[in-house]
């Protein structure tokens, strides 16, 4: 395996991890300004009120969202043990 093969396999997992982590990172960083904003304005400061809201949003977001990632991943793992005889040799 050449480096710059590997650096194409290393970019495409960065790429992969990416894309599964951001609908769930910014679902939940979304939420999290909002409750901030509402409970700065309100004057409300409990902490487990921001914490159950992401939650729950997290949990939304990958029940949404779970099929079409968990598609992309198993793809991507499938493509990459179908190449393991051309990365190799």
């Amino acid at each position: 395996m050449t480096p710059e093969v590997a650096m194409s396999e290393i970019t495409r997992g960065l790429e992969m991890a990416l894309l599964l982590g951001a609908p769930p990172l910014l679902a939940v960083l979304g939420v999290g300004v909002v409750v901030g904003v509402v409970q700065a304005a309100t004057q409300i400061n409990e902490q487990t009120i921001g914490f159950v809201v992401k939650a729950i949003a997290l949990t939304a977001t990958i029940a949404v969202m779970g099929h079409f990632l968990l598609g992309r991943l198993v793809s991507f793992t499938a493509d990459l043990f179908q190449r393991i005889p051309q990365l190799i040799g």
